[in-house]
């Protein structure tokens, strides 16, 4: 693992990026609301994907001073605008390095973190090859992002978390390309319950495992 530090949209952020020898391609993960690159959900499904020979990127998207208005604030955390154009710049930055292939980048999105994922999977086709998101505000990227994006989607929700369940069904009829809804029984917000963030690692594993190698976009409709 090296601990790296990227400029993106006006700040310096701080990463952990571990890239496998030849690895397969590279997942960002973009956290939800409150959280960081030291999630211990996150970095459990990174730790999974790094097995199977895929590099994984977490990165704070705020700054330490940032996160220390967040916590007062709670404003920064939901400034969708502001962490994507950070996700973007990383996106590009990733890229950009030696040992990342070209089109095998892929993105992670927890929380208000999908709906950023969305936008700079959107607005970098070319590079962003599969997204996949956990418990995911996706909808909040807005249907013009949604009709736009053509990496794989894959949208993991607790069946107990209704509220997100309904906004993610509403959300999966607007992407325009490969898309799968996963739905996990007894499964809260959080995965917090026995054994299910274990699925969330096993169904983020296989569509990484997927779509970073092959790259694969279907036609709307398709799943």
């Amino acid at each position: 693992m090296s601990e790296i530090r990227v400029p993106a949209a006006g700040a310096l952020l701080d990463g952990d990026l571990t890239v496998p020898a030849d690895a397969r391609g590279v997942v960002l993960f973009a956290h939800g609301s409150g959280s960081s690159r030291l999630s211990p959900r996150n970095r459990r499904v990174a730790a999974a994907l790094q097995g199977l020979g895929i590099g994984t990127l977490l990165i704070d998207l705020l700054t330490r001073d940032e996160e220390a208005v967040d916590e007062r604030t709670s404003q920064l955390r939901f400034d969708i605008g502001l962490l994507a154009r950070r996700l973007g710049d990383i996106v590009e930055w990733l890229a950009a390095r030696p040992e990342v292939r070209p089109g095998s980048v892929g993105l992670f999105g927890a929380s208000t973190g999908a709906a950023a994922a969305a936008i700079a999977a959107a607005a970098h086709p070319d590079i962003v090859a599969a997204v996949v998101s956990r418990g995911g505000r996706i909808d909040l990227a807005g249907p013009d992002v949604l009709e736009r994006l053509r990496a794989p989607t894959l949208l993991i929700v607790g069946a107990n978390d209704v509220p997100v369940l309904r906004l993610n069904e509403a959300a999966l009829g607007r992407l325009a390309g490969v898309r799968a809804l996963a739905i996990v029984p007894g499964a809260s917000h959080l995965f917090e319950e026995p054994g299910t963030l274990d699925e969330v690692v096993r169904l983020a594993g296989m569509w990484f495992g997927q779509y970073l190698d092959g790259r694969s976009f279907g036609p709307k409709g398709q799943s």
